[in-house]
């Protein structure tokens, strides 16, 4: 039976029972499923295998007793992979931080709020789900190893939750219940009875008094938030963590591994075959390899009569055991909807081929973001703070087409648009406000005759054809396809004049590579 919201009203004010209550739902938290999944994931997430660290090799007599083996090797390999593809879909998701638009104060939620969101994000892919504390200025994460959340059996909503944490196995048990009126702070030491640290208090106290006068410091006042405080980040709508489903192909991975090394240290085995030496015992055997060792020389006294030391050694089975970790590899990136850097690593993939390799972990993504807004929304509405996240996904590009698609839509932007977008794809995106002001003062010292020799004056134009001879001649091969459109728009906006010529050379420089003075005579048709 589930401990829910409703059995802890029915304990009233009376503290005994409520202490009862707490550590009832402790317990059954801790004995739940999704408090051992959540404690056996961390591991995995640390490299921690804990299937593949108590795997032990058998072996069975002639009565078929088991034993273990104690003579081969036993190297026990656990990776990180869970931890890789847990770490790369926060980072996809929330490296560049959220965004809100203009208006919304992300200040008010605390200076490290990103940090705090993309804590909360780690430990729900983790452990199935996390609890975010809105405490009046900043958030903090419970992950669900250290929250007993206690839910509405009307609506399933989260009406109140423990939180419990010890130091050590010799230090007091201590328990925070939170409620929607309040939180109260329970301490337990070892053999004794929990009891009362601080009776419930509101959420938030107005103290009146000086810094001078701290210990003549009085509460006077006390509120509550709207609703309650802690709202849940969840990995999916069931809650479950990433690892569900998953783990006994890590396991696979982790013993393949292992078996592989195994087998190259016990293939460093030299075993010798000893022929026409029925004369020796093992004493015998064990005096030859200690002479073999010491002095590498075999003395063989009945060689006329056949007897010969031959060596032999043991090759390992790497072939099967590597195909079998490259197919569970190619799995594991299939099961957890993961980006593998290595498919687009290999020569220059174009933008396309680069944005179809991301389409598994954008659709897991899509998912998650809708966990992670309606996590954030909870959040700002405690805080008192309307607007609507955004996020930035972290992206491998092929940053030379995407510069000239940017380019290619330069008449049809605006300059500011241009410059943040160029900007972004260059990782320089926190630069975008002193580029622009250099920018606009650089325009306004055309207007006082002071253009660096690019100016408005009527040229003639050059036609498509004459642009793309005299480009190709300046830079000395023949242009692609890319950087012929944008050569054809560069010239079509002087034409049209959507475009002015400072605008048009500084698209020239960055998508053929020209210089400033070979763009200049490009667009004026120049020699």
């Amino acid at each position: 039976m589930n401990i829910t919201y409703q059995d802890l009203l029915s304990c009233g004010q009376d503290e005994r029972r409520r202490m009862d209550f707490i550590r009832s739902a402790v317990n059954q938290h801790r004995s739940s499923d999704i408090y051992e999944i959540a404690v056996a994931a961390q591991k995995y997430y640390d490299g921690e295998n804990p299937t593949i660290n108590k795997y032990e090799k058998i072996l069975y007599d002639m009565q078929g007793r088991a034993h273990r083996d104690m003579y081969t090797a036993n190297h026990k390999i656990a990776s990180r992979f869970f931890g890789f593809v847990v770490d790369q879909a926060n980072s996809y998701l929330l490296g560049n931080g959220v965004t809100f638009p203009d208006g919304t104060d992300k200040g008010k939620l605390g200076s490290d709020f990103d940090r705090q969101v993309s804590r909360a994000a780690e430990y729900a892919m983790i452990g199935g789900v996390s609890f975010g504390f809105w405490n009046l200025d900043h958030v903090e994460i419970f992950e669900v190893t250290e929250f007993a959340p206690l839910y509405d059996e009307e609506n399933g909503a989260l009406r109140a939750g423990v939180r419990f944490w010890q130091l050590s196995a010799d230090k007091p048990l201590r328990y925070t219940l939170y409620e929607s009126d309040g939180y109260t702070e329970y301490m337990q030491d070892k053999g004794r009875d929990m009891e009362v640290l601080h009776p419930k208090r509101p959420y938030v106290l107005r103290v009146t008094g000086s810094k001078a006068d701290a210990d003549k410091d009085k509460i006077y006042h006390g509120e509550n938030y709207p609703s309650f405080p802690i709202v849940p980040l969840k990995n999916n709508r069931h809650c479950k963590s990433e690892l569900v489903g998953r783990r006994s192909t890590i396991d696979a991975l982790d013993l393949c591994c292992s078996n592989m090394v195994n087998n190259v240290d016990e293939g460093n085995i030299i075993y010798w075959v000893l022929t026409n030496c029925g004369g020796m015992d093992y004493v015998d055997a064990e005096k030859f390899l200690d002479a073999v060792r010491k002095s590498h020389v075999a003395f063989m006294d009945d060689a006329t009569d056949g007897a010969h030391a031959e060596p032999h050694t043991i090759e390992a089975p790497y072939v099967g055991t590597q195909t079998a970790i490259d197919m569970l590899e190619k799995k594991l990136y299939q099961d957890f909807q993961s980006f593998d850097a290595s498919a687009v690593t290999a020569g220059n993939q174009t933008a396309t081929a680069i944005k179809a390799s991301y389409v598994p972990l954008d659709l897991k993504t899509d998912k998650f973001e809708r966990q992670v807004t309606e996590f954030i929304s909870g959040i700002l509405a405690l805080a008192g703070i309307d607007g609507e996240p955004t996020y930035t996904r972290n992206q491998i590009i092929n940053k030379s087409e995407e510069i000239q698609s940017v380019l290619m839509a330069a008449p049809y932007v605006t300059q500011e648009y241009l410059t943040r977008k160029l900007l972004t794809i260059l990782g320089d995106a926190d630069m975008a406000e002193d580029i622009l002001k250099q920018m606009a003062a650089d325009d306004l010292g055309k207007f006082d005759g002071n253009a660096n020799d690019i100016t408005d004056t009527a040229t003639d134009t050059p036609t498509t054809d004459e642009a793309i001879d005299a480009a190709e001649e300046a830079v000395g091969k023949t242009l692609n396809g890319s950087q012929t459109s944008s050569l054809i728009t560069v010239i079509k906006g002087l034409q049209s004049g959507d475009i002015t010529e400072g605008q048009a050379v500084r698209i020239l420089t960055t998508s053929i590579g020209v210089t400033r003075e070979e763009a200049l005579a490009i667009i004026r048709g120049e020699e």
